[in-house]
């Protein structure tokens, strides 16, 4: 076959304080930057979607067209000139034909400033060209929130199963698999679709751990020659629209197989949903709880600043953990990675060595958060630019832009001109920290974190800070939620919250 593949991924959390812009996409943040192309060919040693389909495309002779593969990290809304100009390239590309099948690589939770539902858009576009004859398969974030324009346009949907998400590669590997059944039989496949009906807060999604581990571990179990595919997308519980939450479906040629698939995972996942809630700290409890652990811990405690992390759409530049170390007197503690650029600028003018006054971070807008103004020995300067040795983007270069390491009192804090989620240990290190000989670490980040620094990790504590993105679901200000839908587990249907507003 001739294959045309592209990608176009963005998990927007639509009260987040920034937009992604299509210089956004151009620089990618915590993803490759754009390419187009061959260019795109490249990914393929990446662990990302696109990458293991180009692979197993490969490997099995068919020829690849790539158009153009983008994506940026979470923020709110996917501006209207972004969208169109990205998605654009797309469809210009399947407008001129050419080809036998598409493979998509999309994230699942897009919303631009215009539509709530971005794959749903991009898909629609797509069939409206090809009609049913072309096969198009679509790989997924597991944070995706599903949408029933997204089923009905897409001849197969395949979602990741792991948070952190160290098996990018391998579903797009999968989705290649399923392209070639869906050839080889040559008729469509039945998907069975499920709404599950309570938000899942971030935090409770980790697959390390149970629940999720259990979940999916019966994901798996339930494929065999007659379900060609399971998938449970737990959502991105930040997407005020109608059709955010978790979802379950199953593919099958089978109706009544892939309708049994679902009905079973979906019966475990309802009947188990007080097991999907999750405890949080306050920062001071989370402070004082580090300090007392590090005493006698030979590895760092870590606290994961869960409310800024820049991967689920904070600007990573919240002062509420800094302030709470200082406030309990933490030594040898390490926060990273604090966006600021104006600081790391005047952290480069100084030099190392010196002390400088400034204003750091604390530009959140949200209650309860403030810049931290104070006196700051530069510690050590770097050009931000590194290399991902962890296992979630291992081998790629990522930049930070300019950084400085700021020491206050027992806290140092790696400061970047560059907004990225701590997903890998040289992100500290680039900053002349080492992650090891820290006794407490706080990362920007929710889950990914762990795929790195589990291993160096005396403890993991989960800190509710004053962030813009809420932990709880139910803290959030929804307005066009699903009436139904419950607002955390266990929780309350939307509509007992006040009035819906359509």
């Amino acid at each position: 076959m001739n294959i045309l593949i592209a990608g176009f991924q963005h998990e927007t959390n639509t009260f987040a304080p920034t937009k992604a812009s299509y210089t956004s996409f151009v620089q990618g943040g915590g993803f490759p930057p754009m390419v187009r192309g061959a260019d795109v060919l490249a990914l393929r040693n990446v662990n990302v979607p696109i990458g293991g389909f180009i692979e197993a495309a490969e490997a099995t002779g068919h020829d690849l067209t790539p158009v153009i593969w983008a994506g940026a990290s979470a923020s709110a809304h996917v501006t209207t000139d972004a969208f169109e100009r990205i998605c654009g390239e797309i469809v210009a590309a399947v407008s001129e034909g050419g080809f036998d099948a598409i493979y998509l690589d999309l994230h699942g939770a897009m919303v631009t400033e215009q539509i709530d539902d971005g794959e749903g858009e991009i898909l629609e576009r797509v069939r409206r060209i090809v009609g049913d004859r072309i096969p198009v398969v679509v790989s997924l974030d597991l944070h995706a929130n599903v949408t029933q324009r997204m089923i009905r346009h897409a001849s197969a949907l395949v979602a990741y199963r792991t948070y952190p998400h160290v098996d990018m590669a391998e579903t797009g590997e999968r989705a290649a698999q399923i392209l070639e059944r869906l050839v080889s039989e040559q008729r469509p496949l039945h998907c069975a679709f499920r709404r599950v009906p309570f938000l899942i807060p971030v935090n409770g999604m980790c697959t390390l751990v149970a629940p999720a581990n259990d979940m999916y571990r019966l994901v798996s179990a339930l494929e065999d020659e007659s379900v060609v595919s399971v998938s449970f997308a737990p959502g991105f519980p930040a997407a005020d629209f109608a059709e955010c939450g978790p979802t379950i479906w199953a593919s099958s040629f089978s109706k009544e197989a892939a309708e049994r698939a679902a009905d079973a995972l979906y019966a475990k996942l309802v009947d188990e949903e007080s097991r999907w809630d999750v405890p949080f700290l306050t920062p001071d409890e989370a402070a004082l709880e580090a300090i007392s652990l590090s005493r006698a811990a030979s590895k760092p405690v870590i606290i994961a600043d869960t409310q800024d992390n820049p991967g689920v759409g904070g600007d990573s530049n919240t002062m509420g953990m800094v302030r709470a170390l200082l406030r309990h007197g933490a030594s040898d503690a390490a926060v990273g990675v604090i966006w600021d650029a104006d600081a790391a600028a005047a952290a480069h003018r100084a030099g190392v060595g010196a002390r400088i006054r400034i204003a750091l971070g604390g530009r959140s807008g949200v209650q309860g958060d403030a810049p931290l103004e104070a006196v700051f020995e530069v510690e050590h300067l770097s050009d931000g630019r590194f290399r991902f040795d962890g296992p979630m983007l291992n081998g790629m270069k990522g930049e930070l832009g300019p950084v400085a390491c700021l020491r206050i009192e027992g806290v140092r804090i790696a400061v970047s001109s560059v907004k990225m989620q701590v997903f890998d240990r040289n992100l500290f290190r680039v900053a002349g920290i080492e992650p090891e000989r820290m006794k407490i670490l706080v990362n920007k980040s929710s889950v990914h974190f762990r795929a790195d620094f589990e291993a160096i990790a005396e403890a993991i504590l989960v800190a509710k800070a004053p962030g813009p993105m809420a932990a709880d679901p139910a803290d959030l200000p929804w307005k066009h939620l699903d009436a139904d839908m419950r607002v955390r587990p266990m929780g309350q249907p939307f509509r007992s919250m006040g009035p819906v507003t359509a």
